[in-house]
């Protein structure tokens, strides 16, 4: 299997558990890490036959905003939707990061990470 990386994708979203958070916003990094097949693509030089990186960030935007309570909430829909929208995906790793969290203390990011596979 081949992977694509979708690196640091950037959104001002409206997730958290507090009040505030869904009101205000937030800034988040979004990362994907697809595995398939992509041996296809290298010798035909054709989308059809690759997984399409602009349907992943759009994916990405889409859902992120639609305002959850916790990140992991957020990465599961996104999991769900590109098992959904692109078949060629075996598996896949998403990273949800909310930069400068409200929370106690100098914090750059928190990040969720969820992992998931083909059924």
């Amino acid at each position: 299997m081949n992977k694509i990386v979708v690196d640091n994708i950037r959104v001002y979203a409206y997730h958290g558990c507090l009040k505030e958070e869904t009101i205000i916003g937030s800034d988040y990094s979004v990362t994907i890490q697809v595995t398939a097949n992509l041996t296809p693509a290298s010798h035909s030089d054709d989308l059809t036959d690759t997984v399409d990186y602009v349907l992943l960030n759009r994916i990405v935007k889409e859902e992120m905003k639609i305002p959850s309570k916790l990140l992991e909430h957020v990465c599961q829909r996104i999991i769900q939707r590109i098992f959904i929208e692109s078949p060629l995906v075996q598996s896949t790793k998403v990273s949800v990061s909310k930069l400068n969290p409200p929370i106690e203390g100098d914090v750059a990011q928190v990040t969720v990470v969820l992992k998931a596979k083909r059924t």
